[in-house]
């Protein structure tokens, strides 16, 4: 098992920016993948950024491309998202996610085998 503990989360004006931060404890030499997701009442669960355990690569959803930024620190077991000129579209719950196995799809909310509690983010002036 793996457990993925947020924080980070908070609220701030349009144009400003947060850091998202994912610990994780248990097993994890069994991770392949690393993402964020994120969700809003009465909407489902979208992807929005992963990182491969050896952070050789990266992927993104449109939205956030050149706005967002996704790094691992392996020393630490920590994933980290860097968020910047966020909007309003941006405010959702954000939920951490891992993958056991290689060969997903990261773009895929539902191949993630652990999530975390998640971290509020609310961008409102």
């Amino acid at each position: 098992q793996v457990q993925l503990e947020e924080s980070g989360g908070g609220m701030v004006q349009p144009g400003g920016s947060l850091r998202l931060s994912c610990t994780a404890s248990g097993r994890i030499n069994e991770i392949y993948g690393w993402g964020w997701l994120r969700q809003t009442p009465g909407k489902d669960r979208e992807f929005v950024s992963a990182i491969t355990k050896n952070g050789d690569s990266t992927y993104y959803t449109n939205s956030v491309k050149g706005r967002f930024t996704i790094s691992i620190n392996r020393a630490k077991d920590t994933v980290t998202l860097q968020m910047n000129s966020l909007k309003p579209e941006d405010t959702a719950d954000y939920v951490c996610a891992a993958r056991k196995l290689g060969g997903f799809n990261p773009f895929v909310v539902a191949e993630y085998d652990y999530l975390g509690q998640g971290t509020q983010v609310t961008v409102s002036s």
